[in-house]
Parts: C-alpha cells; structure tokens; sequence
C-alpha cells in the first residue's frame, strides 16, 4: 500500500473557471527539477496564484499573491475539491501535474473533460478525477457561486457525488483503477500484494538453480 485510500470525501469545492488548462499552468517548468512528489503545493498554479515570477526553494509565503485568483479567496480555503472546465490537465504529459495538485490538498477534480495522460496520471497519485456531463458542470459551478461553504459529498464506492440539497449525481470509473483508490494502491503497491507469491518464486528459483545467486568474487 503506498497511497492513502479514498473511499469517501466530504469538502469544500474550489471553482476554477477555465477551459484548457494546461499542465504547464498547474505547476510551470521551472518546478520540474525535482522528482520528490512532494512539496509542490505552495507553487500549484504559480503564475496566476502570485504576481511575481517564482523560482524553485523560494519562500512563496513572502510573496506578493493574486486576491482574484480563486484559490487566495478566504471562501475557497480547505478546498479539497476542484471543479474545472473541459479538457483539463491538456499539454506536457508532466506527472508533476498532479503531484503538485495532491500537496496542495485536491483528492477530486471534476470536469467535463481531461486530457488522457493527466486523467491516467492522477489516479497514479490518489486523485480522483471526475467527468460528468457540461449540463452537470455548469450547474454546479453556479451552486458554488452562490452559497459561500459550498461542499459535496463524494462517494466513491457508490460512484456518486450529493449536493447540499441531497441530488445525487452519478459517475463513471473504471473498476481496475476504482479498486486501486479504495484499496491505496499505486503501480509499487500493485507489486507488493503480491510479495508472498514473489518470495516463494524466489525460494523455488534459487533451489532449482543455485549457480544464479552466487556472488561472484572480483577480487
């Protein structure tokens, strides 16, 4: 298990009201040199979220920041849940993408569309990305607008989000990558299961011939 498991989530919903976003918005290049998976937070959507140029190990609490970029509203903070427009996620297939978006906090984006290689890169890292219909989407970008605190219930095991009012919309995923949320099982993890079978592979190998584990002496 190397992911934390996602069955249920209950949160605010940031709205990012824009089409095509593209992976070099999400987290820009010159972020790209580490390969930690971690600490990508503070520069998630860095050219819109300040109004300065940042560079890597800058301290981003000094900087000057955008008051109308949705995520330096107070009503959006916490947000767990991002709600975006079509083909999100589009560009550099950069799995830096959704390693920043994970630090940040979000464990749901919903949209009415994604790029491929960020739709399969997210679940990779314990995102849950969401299609649902533009009918669904615009519906409930104007609920957010319109109740301050605005949060879904998402259900993972039911493939359903509930609004505030109780409706319940229903979504698709596919079962494989369904059962690696809910379980927290990354490509690694994958592997793990599976270990016992591997050791007693290795034992039954090693027995059968002996001559591939022994250490060769280069001396």
């Amino acid at each position: 298990m190397s992911l934390t498991q996602f069955t249920h989530l209950n949160a605010i919903v940031a709205p990012l009201d824009r089409a095509n976003v593209d992976t070099d918005a999400i987290i820009p290049k010159q972020f790209l040199k580490s390969i930690k998976r971690s600490g990508f937070g503070p520069n998630l959507f860095d050219e819109w979220r300040y109004l300065d140029v940042g560079q890597p190990e800058q301290d981003c609490a000094a900087r000057p920041v955008n008051p109308d970029f949705v995520l330096n509203q107070a009503r959006y903070q916490g947000a767990k849940i991002l709600l975006a427009r079509e083909n999100f996620g589009c560009g550099s297939s950069r799995e830096h993408a959704p390693w920043a978006l994970k630090d940040y906090g979000f464990d749901v984006i919903i949209a009415p569309s994604f790029a491929d290689i960020f739709f399969n890169n997210s679940f990779k890292n314990g995102i849950l990305p969401i299609v649902l219909s533009d009918d669904h989407v615009e519906q409930l970008f104007n609920e957010v607008e319109a109740h301050e605190g605005y949060q879904l219930d998402v259900d993972l095991a039911s493939q359903t989000i509930t609004t505030p009012k109780g409706q319940q919309i229903g979504f698709e995923v596919d079962s494989f990558r369904k059962h690696c949320l809910l379980n927290g099982l990354d490509d690694i993890g994958l592997t793990l299961v599976h270990r016992d079978e591997i050791a007693q592979y290795e034992a039954k190998r090693q027995q059968q011939a002996p001559w591939l584990f022994v250490t060769p002496n280069l001396s």
